[in-house]
């Protein structure tokens, strides 16, 4: 269909984070920073897994696929992010609005799904380490995988299918740095308040959802660690720890963006730089420092192209 036929708007303009010098400096260092060591973390345990023998099990396939997420995931906003810093006309095509919040929903319900395809992973690992291989079969991380994409595409094509058609004639303006989908639906040109409570509702609610069902499921693990052998809480508690840390990063900040009730633009700009940029970060950190494994193949790994620099 015609967009034309629907809308005058052809760019939306992003209001940014803040209008002072010394504050956009310190976002575009910090920024930047964390940007970089975003990429390279990732990167570094995308090849270290992909690299090491040792490293071939199901537990870093899901890891690998969670680091390549987290490496689109935060491409989809902070480089337009940072590049918009210093300029005065912040703006965004409405393909580029459209495509933004594509990417950003169908990554978002892709991570959610694997996610809980890491705590099921824990769950073998720990209460049926006699099954785990059979479990969690090759076929079955294939049949995760897709199944995470699928789900996130969906959940993303839907929440699309709402808004993509809605006239734009007049304001254009964003109150924030990227094409997030409620400020969006507030610029069309007719009575949105239904329409922007059902999205808000449903994001909200697949959030929700979704961090109760990973939350019930570590505490049935560290249950059933619990009757089976005392001794084993304190390893089960150590071995969750860095997923529950990652799953509390991750909703968090969805959670509040989609069900606090009052309007909070300067914390929602905070949580929403938190979680594309800081979080990816944390998420290759604390999986890296909290596993001996990884960090053992990572040290042969660098040392392996530190050697073969000096040979070359």
């Amino acid at each position: 269909m015609d967009r034309t036929n629907h809308s005058a708007v052809s760019e939306f303009v992003f209001l940014g984070l803040s209008n002072s010098w010394e504050i956009q400096i310190l976002l575009f260092f910090f920024s930047s920073v964390f940007y970089v060591a975003s990429l390279i973390g990732n990167l570094l345990i995308v090849l270290t897994v992909t690299s090491s023998p040792s490293l071939q099990s199901p537990m870093y396939f899901l890891l690998t696929n969670l680091s390549i997420i987290d490496l689109i995931f935060c491409s989809c906003t902070t480089p337009k992010m940072i590049y918009d810093l210093f300029r005065k006309h912040k703006a965004i095509s409405f393909g580029g609005c459209i495509t933004q919040v594509f990417f950003i929903h169908a990554i978002g319900g892709a991570e959610m799904v694997l996610l809980i395809a890491m705590a099921f992973d824990r769950y073998v690992a720990i209460c049926k380490p006699l099954h785990y291989l059979t479990i969690m079969s090759p076929r079955m991380c294939i049949l995760i995988l897709v199944a995470s994409w699928i789900i996130g595409l969906i959940n993303s094509v839907t929440q699309l299918a709402f808004v993509v058609d809605l006239p734009f004639c007049g304001p254009n303006e964003l109150d924030s740095f990227f094409c997030d989908l409620p400020r969006f639906i507030k610029l069309a040109c007719i009575e949105t308040y239904t329409l922007g409570f059902m999205v808000t509702a449903n994001s909200g609610f697949i959030s929700v959802a979704f961090f109760l069902i990973l939350i019930i499921s570590y505490i049935f693990i560290l249950i059933t660690v619990q009757k089976k052998s005392s001794g084993g809480i304190s390893k089960a508690l150590s071995t969750l720890s860095a997923h529950v840390t990652v799953v509390l990063l991750f909703f968090g900040p969805l959670i509040f963006f989609y069900t606090w009730p009052f309007p909070t633009s300067h914390l929602d700009k905070f949580l929403a730089i938190f979680d594309t940029i800081v979080t990816p970060f944390l998420n290759s950190v604390i999986y890296t420092f909290r596993n001996k494994e990884m960090k053992v193949a990572m040290r042969r790994l660098c040392t392996h192209i530190v050697n073969y620099n000096n040979i070359s």
